[in-house]
């Protein structure tokens, strides 16, 4: 029986910000586009959103080669003297050219979308002694939208996409918004793709779900696939997370990044690329779920004065800042993944951070909009976390051990001695303003030694997965044999072009560069007649 249909020159499946900008392309290609959403727009939270809304955007009219060498190394590594292999070496250099030339544009393609946008500079470079850093031109800049500074730094989440959020993913969110809304794209919230329809070894269209029907929405053109990661499917992260996929792991964006786009591809012979790669570090969860899954939170206190993170025994194992500075955090959770051969186990999962009531008094331990998105009331205060033994506390250090020692992720492995050695080596460390263990700057030391204390556990995790479907330069998706599947494209977090190393601000980036790129190819392709899109 033949289901409902639609039609449009092009079809792109999520709207992040990969999705946003390769609806927004193809149709400034002339192309007419229809974008599938599986949220439903009063609940429309991607990781996009969620971010801090930081991208790059590297200064316009700079040193090309330059900056082409620093994207390769950042890409794939291949001009790196110490890499053994590059990470995707057979499209590194079209990949890297595409992107000094193209992403220089991110900063006033966004401004276009809507005059109130605004953004201020965070960042240069965060690999100076990779190739081409310091003639690179390099910058990331914030999203923001005019008011004062007050303005900007005191608003409060209300979860909808306005100008009264003035900064963050908020701010990036509602420009896109804009932009989508007025060239009248047309956007079916609520609807999940679920397949692809394929002819004569194209891809012409997709079935989706939309309230309990299954809808075929064809494509005269082209596909875009940006449905970003799997952090949300409990089986990807066991075939493809390394330690305990399931338990072992949190992450603090969308809970409706579940992997659909990667099982359509995969159904249809694509190939995959770094699946196991994650921006992530090690972060605080609850033990509240979302498709099974513990639900973690963008952990701000991490490497502040008055804490420490520890292993399950009590021990540090790296300076903490490290978890929480870029570029190093978007690569730390390697370090927590370490496995004890000789006792088969993750001595790091949960690692643990000690910190007292200094740091307790201070603020959020955690990003209240990021928890909020997810369903999640910290509270302000973190009294609230407290009280829901998310945050453990006790008056002394081995009060506070034995009663880590009984949370069902430590196995009663915490040592009280060790952790009350530990504390006091690190007071010792504060007050000669030297840390000899790890040398974390001296500006984010103090002591802990204000009672009470108190104990939050970290998992590896972070906004996002990064590696998924392959893709070539022209973000074409790929089978196993690098054979481009017809009409279909992919960009953003699902198809990371990041598979090397990774600076913040880089997943919105790639979704402004190379999901315009996709939008711009997929509009390209001569148009296939309408009676030639057969009905399912």
């Amino acid at each position: 029986m033949a289901v409902r249909s639609f039609e449009a020159d092009v079809v792109v499946i999520g709207l992040g910000a990969a999705g946003s900008c390769a609806a927004i392309e193809a149709h400034d290609a002339g192309a007419s586009v229809i974008a599938l959403e599986k949220q439903p727009r009063d609940r429309h939270y991607s990781n996009t959103r969620m971010s801090g809304g930081g991208y790059h955007s590297p200064e316009p009219g700079g040193n090309f080669a330059a900056l082409k060498s620093y994207a390769k190394a950042m890409f794939s590594g291949d001009d790196l003297p110490n890499k053994i292999e590059g990470e995707q070496t057979k499209f590194a250099d079209e990949i890297a050219e595409l992107w000094a030339k193209l992403s220089p544009e991110n900063e006033a393609f966004m401004r276009g979308l809507d005059p109130d946008y605004r953004t201020v500079k965070l960042a240069s470079a965060a690999f100076p002694h990779f190739p081409g850093a310091a003639q690179s031109g390099y910058a990331v800049v914030k999203s923001t939208y005019s008011g004062t500074e007050d303005e900007a730094t005191q608003f409060a989440v209300t979860l909808n996409a306005d100008k009264s959020q003035k900064e963050s993913g908020e701010a990036f969110h509602a420009c896109l918004m804009t932009g989508l809304q007025a060239r009248g794209i047309d956007i079916r919230y609520g609807t999940r793709a679920a397949e692809f329809v394929m002819e004569n070894g194209e891809v012409t269209g997709v079935l989706a779900e939309c309230d309990g029907e299954t809808v075929l929405y064809r494509a005269r053109r082209g596909v875009v696939l940006t449905s970003g990661g799997y952090e949300y499917n409990a089986h990807m992260r066991k075939a493809f997370l390394d330690g305990p996929g399931i338990e072992g792991w949190a992450f603090y964006g969308s809970s409706e990044n579940t992997g659909d786009g990667i099982r359509m591809a995969m159904k249809i012979g694509a190939g995959l690329s770094r699946v196991g790669s994650v921006a992530g570090r090690v972060i605080c969860a609850v033990p509240e779920r979302r498709h099974g899954l513990k639900v973690g939170l963008n952990t701000s206190s991490v490497g502040k004065p008055n804490e420490i993170v520890v292993d399950s025994y009590g021990a540090r194992y790296a300076s903490e800042r490290r978890i929480t500075k870029d570029p190093s955090r978007y690569i730390f959770y390697k370090e927590a993944l370490l496995f004890d051969t000789l006792t088969m186990s993750y001595p790091r999962i949960p690692s643990w951070m000690i910190f007292d009531q200094k740091l307790m008094s201070a603020g959020p331990l955690v990003r209240l909009n990021s928890a909020a998105y997810n369903g999640i009331d910290w509270g302000a205060d973190n009294q609230r976390a407290v009280s829901k033994g998310w945050v453990l506390q006790a008056d002394t250090l081995e009060e506070l051990a034995a009663r880590i020692s009984t949370h069902p992720d430590d196995h009663g492995r915490m040592d009280a001695a060790t952790v009350a050695e530990t504390v006091a080596r690190w007071n010792e460390y504060c007050a000669a303003g030297h840390d000899a263990a790890f040398a974390r700057e001296t500006s984010s030391m103090g002591p802990v030694d204000k009672p009470p204390y108190y104990a939050m556990p970290l998992y590896p995790g972070g906004p996002n997965t990064k590696g998924g479907v392959r893709a070539n330069a022209q973000r074409e998706v790929l089978d196993w044999d690098d054979v481009p599947i017809p009409r279909l494209y992919s960009a953003g977090e699902i198809s990371s072009v990041f598979l090397f190393a990774y600076q913040g601000g880089g997943n919105l980036a790639e979704g402004i560069t190379f999901g315009r790129l996709a939008g711009r190819n997929a509009a390209c392709q001569p148009s296939r007649a309408s009676k030639d899109l057969q009905d399912v």
